[in-house]
């Protein structure tokens, strides 16, 4: 088969989930069956062509095909195509047997089989949260990409059932995918030399909580700093509290809140953390905390998992059904259970030994080529 991917998330180098996704996914579906034609499809970017021309070039020296268009801007593309209806052929050509799309949208006018990611219906169950300009874009588009869909991919047993619930799709049309974690890079490291070096670049000088993700409403950053602040008053020698990674929007009332709290010299901000320091970060917590308000998947509690650091979870939306019983699970609404959670993973060195095994096997038990035979299988169902 001619399969192509739409491979624009691929182009950013501070990739976040669903970049990751994309990333993994195409690579072990290459590896799985290396018989069929593989291609990528890009948009340049007239501000940065030369490094994505670079990039590019690296994806072909793997064995892919790559097609780029470098007469047309993407974000006007996907601006215009509701109002008029350019074919996504007139880019990319018309041979194709099957095209994947990871991020929600098929624009028209696609040849051969399409396939989307919809990865949850956060724009519908908490809109609030939601960037201005995306809830328009998701609003305006995501019911014409599901009727584009010959297949809907998603990557929840919850979000598969939620798509159902708002968008009205049968739920034949809809297959899951479950996310994989890179067991090359989310590992336990016993090199604590590797971690410390790390934890010295971001002057994390005593145990730490830890949470890694975008800054953002949607994660309940501030009900973890209310929770935080409490445990801090309980305990004279607390662990500092991490918040690792880049600033996604309504973030600034996550920096108010600590320095209304007068907790600054406890509460450390990283910014964007490299691919390579992330797991060194997971392996030197003391748990890892991810209360998000609502999740289609949650691939960070499986990674640190994987690096054997015990966690602390929301019991809402996709997240019981991905970490199973192998987590502290705690209502994100309730600063209480979340200070509770805290102080019992601080004091019990026992249960973090327990969730810390416990969660290595949960781990193993997702890899990318389960994803990649996943979406195989509903190809080969068209």
């Amino acid at each position: 088969m001619k399969i192509a991917f739409e491979s624009q998330l691929l182009l950013d180098e501070n990739k976040t989930g669903i970049g990751w996704l994309a990333y993994n996914t195409i690579y072990s579906m290459k590896r799985l069956r290396s018989d069929n034609s593989y291609s990528m499809n890009f948009f340049l970017l007239s501000k940065k062509k030369e490094k994505h021309l670079r990039l590019i070039e690296s994806y072909k020296n793997e064995g892919f095909n790559t097609k780029c268009c470098n007469w047309f801007n993407y974000v006007i593309y996907k601006l215009l195509w509701n109002f008029i209806p350019i074919n996504y052929s007139c880019f990319f050509g018309k041979s194709d047997d099957v095209t994947i799309f990871f991020n929600y949208y098929i624009p028209p006018g696609v040849k051969g089989k399409k396939l989307t990611f919809v990865h949850d219906m956060t724009y519908k169950a908490f809109p609030e949260t939601v960037n201005k300009r995306t809830l328009y874009m998701l609003n305006m588009n995501m019911k014409k990409s599901c009727l584009r869909a010959d297949k809907i991919l998603t990557i929840s047993e919850f979000s598969k059932s939620e798509i159902v619930k708002y968008m009205n799709i049968d739920a034949k049309k809809i297959d899951v995918v479950p996310v994989g974690v890179n067991h090359d890079k989310f590992k336990v490291c016993s090199d604590k030399n590797k971690i410390q070096k790390v934890l010295d670049k971001y002057n994390i000088d005593c145990s730490y909580f830890l949470y890694l993700g975008t800054l953002e409403p949607r994660k309940n950053i501030e009900g973890m700093i209310d929770a935080y602040l409490a445990f801090k008053k309980k305990n004279k020698n607390a662990p500092k509290f991490v918040l690792a990674g880049r600033k996604g929007w309504l973030y600034e009332s996550i920096f108010e809140r600590v320095k209304q709290y007068g907790i600054e010299d406890s509460v450390i901000f990283t910014g964007y953390v490299e691919e390579h320091e992330a797991p060194l970060l997971l392996n030197g917590a003391l748990a890892f905390l991810f209360v998000s308000l609502y999740e289609g998947f949650g691939m960070p509690p499986l990674e640190a998992m994987a690096c054997g650091t015990p966690v602390i979870t929301s019991k809402v939306s996709s997240l019981p059904e991905v970490v199973g019983n192998i987590a502290l699970l705690v209502n994100p609404y309730s600063p209480e259970e979340i200070t509770e959670a805290m102080e019992k993973i601080y004091n019990d060195k026992e249960l973090r030994s327990s969730l810390s095994q416990k969660g290595l096997k949960r781990a193993e038990e997702f890899t990318w080529d389960k994803s990649a035979k996943a979406i195989f299988s509903a190809i080969d169902s068209l």
